[in-house]
């Protein structure tokens, strides 16, 4: 069975950079994947990331991108989109390393055959750990262009029942008053 990775890059720290990274944390809570597709917390890995993308047949990467439109608005890009340079400006030092982990893949031999980039306007890139209103309200669009990407590759995931409580990772969770 051919390996899938959805992976999630950017900078927790600072606010929607880190957009990627949630997403992937909001998705893993909400579906059960099966065994052929890996979330990967890409972070700010950069070069890095190359490994881990090395037996992926199929990518689909979130993350924020630097475009002129409104914050929260959503594009898509190809594999082709990544070689020919057809990306936007590059946002964050994270970013140095996408085009280039792919291209270094493909020198290798192991580059994804079918890689999608779904990319959000950031609305705020200031210090934070939480999302700007305006993005932590995308996160269920994404979600269905996700949904629907894996759908098209024949992959269906399956909701999670969701608990009330005690969900969520560290960053995200409210301390507690002594």
């Amino acid at each position: 069975m051919e390996k899938i990775g959805i992976m999630g890059v950017g900078n927790i720290l600072l606010g929607d950079e880190g957009f990627g990274v949630h997403f992937i944390e909001y998705f893993k809570n909400r579906y059960d994947v099966p065994e052929n597709v890996e979330l990967i917390d890409g972070g700010t890995a950069g070069i890095f990331l190359s490994p881990l993308i090395d037996y992926i047949k199929k990518l689909i990467i979130i993350d924020v991108v630097a475009v002129d439109a409104e914050p929260g608005s959503i594009f898509t890009y190809d594999k082709e989109d990544f070689f020919i340079d057809n990306l936007p400006l590059k946002l964050s030092p994270h970013q140095i390393g996408l085009q280039e982990v792919l291209l270094l893949n493909d020198l290798k031999g192991s580059c994804p055959e079918y890689v999608k980039l779904i990319g959000i306007v950031p609305a705020s890139l200031d210090p934070d750990t939480r999302l700007s209103p305006v993005l932590e309200e995308r996160l269920k669009d994404v979600e269905k262009l996700v949904v629907e990407e894996l759908r098209s590759l024949g992959v269906e995931v399956k909701p999670k029942v969701v608990s009330d409580g005690g969900e969520g990772v560290w960053w995200k969770r409210d301390g507690k008053e002594v």
